[in-house]
């Protein structure tokens, strides 16, 4: 019996199409981080933290993930 040849054109595709997304969302980070996430300052409250601190536990799950690191360590 023969096998035949995989075709992964649209897994492929599905790929590109999220790593393209990911890295759009990566750049405007980046650019919201070097405005220091659009605050001044004088105007930094606890408000500003928690929600740094949001961001950054959320980036922390998906780091973590990728790296297989904290919960995610092997």
């Amino acid at each position: 019996m023969t096998r035949r040849a995989t075709d992964n054109t649209k897994a492929l595709d599905a790929f590109i199409a999220a790593k393209t997304e990911i890295d759009a969302m990566l750049e405007r980070l980046a650019a919201l981080s070097a405005d220091h996430f659009e605050t001044h300052p004088d105007e930094i409250n606890w408000g500003h933290v928690g929600t740094l601190n949001h961001y950054c536990a959320k980036l922390r799950e998906i780091t973590d993930m990728a790296f297989s690191e904290g919960e995610h360590a092997e």
